[in-house]
């Protein structure tokens, strides 16, 4: 009876125990590859930036930027003009198209090849191309420039929204009477009559002089009053070169701060008053303030046309020391109004490029708030294009648009996986830009890399405001270099 029960019993254990093994098998299986799930996700996080279709439309809701207001200092409130938050929705019907924009920044960029190659006078193979924070509201105005703030000008003070340009070291904006031609702009145009201040500068003044180093130039004389003139491929100002106070906030003052009194104006895209010019001259805002602000400013420009950003004026000191990462910014003395820096690579899903760094430097790269879309040369362009194909392979391609020829169709996907596009500058200091940084968005079904190539590699590189978003972006002119720290605003 006993050997018949264990008889039975036997192959009934052996079974279950080899149940129990497959399945732990199984189990232990079925973990390892939902391991390797796991892993390759994480991963494809590390080297890609998922990104909601959704978030790349216009939204029509204002959400302002809690980091766009320092509450250590004084701070105004910053709009996009074309979005929800901006009083200026009403302003003119209809923003400007994608084409009109990227037609503007075409002849921007081609306006700075010409500026560099004039200033060279044929010295080298540049060839000529066919511790106060201050609210930043996006615009489509003069050279493509896309940001500006909002100053005082004279006493009582008059406001006065400027495009601010890192690439211009003039300042100035429309005036009444208006003599000449004078373009719509969203705040009452400035009226020196108004201010008690208010003061022309004379032909024999050494500032006056001092034009012809700017990026305006010396008109000529009117009764003895200097008159300046400054072109932005096809846009332009001239009028009386002028004095008179700046306000930024109710503690920042500028007495006799020199700037151009615009009689004749002309720009594509109305709204903005004029320029803060941001550039390295004599006569440039920071050069002007210098006493004060150390010749250190530093912005935040937002990631949509509904968030805020900010410009700020003053180092941040110890705050920045900790988080900004600087790269050298040397004056170059062929063209000591801009910003350049020592690019040396790209880096695509983690990958870096085979780029030569002789292909970087043998035209430069500068820094430009002006500029939309950044330019790269031939041959880094041409690599990380074909890069980020391979990485978009499972994307629609579609035609090139504008100056974009990558351009994709994402109209049947919720979220795509955009690779992470990292630039590499000297002394170790990396842009790893962010997902809107890296694409630019038309319409559900055009959305294209945010970059253009040069004609060839003998054309200067220009980091553009696109690929500036979101990042804390720190100017030491003292210091001769450029800063960027993460997570800026937005």
């Amino acid at each position: 009876m006993r050997a018949s029960l264990m008889a039975t019993l036997i192959p009934t254990i052996s079974l279950r125990f080899l149940l129990f093994a497959s399945l732990l098998s199984l189990e232990k299986r079925g973990f390892a590859f939902e391991g390797r799930l796991s892993s390759e996700s994480h991963h494809l996080h590390q080297t890609h930036h998922k990104v909601h279709v959704s978030s790349l439309m216009p939204s029509t809701i204002c959400s302002p930027s809690p980091k766009g207001h320092d509450k250590k200092r004084t701070s105004l409130e910053v709009v996009h003009k074309h979005g929800p938050c901006s009083k200026l929705k009403h302003h003119k019907p209809y923003p400007p198209s994608h084409a009109e924009i990227l037609a503007q920044d075409e002849s921007r960029f081609a306006s700075i090849q010409s500026r560099l190659a004039k200033n060279l006078a044929g010295q080298s193979n540049l060839k000529p191309s066919t511790k106060a924070t201050l609210p930043t509201k996006s615009v489509r105005v003069l050279g493509s420039g896309d940001y500006m703030v909002t100053v005082g000008l004279g006493s009582p003070k008059q406001d006065v929204s400027l495009i601010f340009d890192t690439g211009s070291d003039f300042t100035w904006t429309q005036c009444q009477p208006c003599l000449g031609s004078c373009y719509n702009q969203q705040d009452p145009m400035f009226d020196p009559s108004a201010s008690l201040s208010y003061a022309n500068i004379s032909c024999s003044s050494p500032s006056c002089q001092k034009l012809e180093s700017s990026t305006a130039t010396v008109l000529g004389c009117s009764t003895s009053t200097c008159l300046y003139s400054v072109g932005y491929s096809n846009s332009f100002s001239f009028g009386f070169f002028a004095k008179d106070k700046l306000t930024l906030t109710p503690t920042d003052v500028f007495d006799d701060f020199q700037f151009g009194c615009g009689q004749y104006n002309r720009s594509p895209f109305d709204g903005s008053a004029g320029f803060l010019g941001l550039g390295r001259n004599p006569l440039s805002f920071t050069s002007q303030t210098a006493q004060k602000y150390d010749k250190v400013f530093s912005y935040c420009l937002p990631s949509s046309d509904s968030l805020t950003g900010y410009l700020t004026f003053g180092s941040r000191g110890e705050e920045d020391s900790k988080r900004v990462k600087y790269t050298p910014s040397p004056v170059n003395p062929d063209y000591p109004s801009f910003y350049f820096l020592g690019m040396e690579g790209i880096s695509v899903a983690g990958e870096r490029l085979a780029i030569p760094t002789s292909v970087f430097s043998e035209a430069g790269t500068l820094i430009a708030s002006g500029a939309l879309i950044s330019r790269l040369p031939r041959t880094a362009y041409s690599a990380l294009r074909k890069a980020f194909m391979e990485q978009m392979a499972n994307y629609t391609r579609i035609d090139g648009v504008s100056i974009f020829d990558t351009c994709y169709d994402f109209s049947e996907h919720k979220h795509v996986m955009v690779p992470r596009v990292v630039l590499y500058f000297s002394d170790g200091v990396e842009m790893d830009l962010h997902g809107l940084g890296i694409i630019y968005y038309l319409n559900p079904s055009q959305v294209c890399l945010a970059f253009a190539g040069n004609i060839d590699d003998s054309f200067v590189s220009v980091i553009g405001s696109v690929q500036q978003k979101t990042f804390h972006v720190v100017y030491d002119d003292e210091q001769g270099r450029v800063g960027f720290a993460t997570k800026g605003c937005n």
